[in-house]
């Protein structure tokens, strides 16, 4: 867990990826590498994932590679056959957080709420994902809710852009953002691997003052 949080500490943004065909995964996670993030949060929104991990895995062995929006424990298990390193939820659910702490992967569940964190600091979590981020209220919110909480850190996702990306990471108690919005799901679908280039470029030079603030 330890060597995961620090490698997205350092990293600030995490990519989160939508693939549709796996066969784009490798010249995604190139391009994602390329532009300065050599990590990506491949969703399970679609059949692909699991293959894209393993594909990406294999290729790129210093890339950071994970599953996102893991749902169910056994999405939690064929994430970690695949070659997955880490898994994030959407929410807080005991299955799938159990799980992954049973076989050594780390977790970051998905809070937004007082209730929420607690259940996670129950199972003695330190980092979680905060979502949906910005629908939720944003950087104000975040900062009221965590205040009681003074040893966790948030990875802040949904609604996440070049933007606003700084003024979170600003932010002690955020370990790194969740973002799409270097490779939405449209451009990886086209194929358009220089614009994710340039654009996952341009969100760590948005990102940079605040990664050192926070760091």
């Amino acid at each position: 867990m330890t060597e995961v949080r620090e490698r997205i500490r350092q990293l600030g943004i995490l990519p989160v990826i939508v693939i549709d065909d796996a066969a784009a995964a490798v010249p995604l996670a190139d391009a994602l590498a390329a532009g300065g993030l050599p990590a990506a949060e491949v969703t399970f929104r679609t059949a692909a994932a699991a293959a894209a991990i393993a594909r990406i895995s294999e290729a790129r062995p210093d890339l950071l590679v994970g599953a996102g929006t893991v749902l169910t424990s056994a999405q939690a298990a064929e994430a970690q056959a695949a070659g997955a390193r880490f898994v994030v939820a959407p929410g807080f659910s005991p299955p799938v957080v159990d799980w992954c702490l049973a076989h050594d992967l780390p977790v970051f569940p998905g809070v937004c709420t007082p209730t929420d964190i607690e259940a996670a600091l129950g199972r003695g979590l330190d980092t979680l994902k905060f979502f949906p981020a910005e629908p939720i209220g944003g950087l104000p919110y975040l900062k009221a809710i965590a205040a009681p909480y003074g040893s966790l850190r948030f990875i802040p996702t949904g609604g996440i852009n070049a933007s606003n990306v700084r003024a979170y990471l600003e932010f002690p108690k955020v370990l790194a953002c969740g973002g799409s919005w270097m490779a939405p799901a449209e451009w990886v679908r086209t194929g358009e691997i220089a614009r994710i280039g340039a654009e996952t470029a341009a969100a760590v030079a948005a990102a940079r003052r605040g990664a050192e603030v926070n760091g």
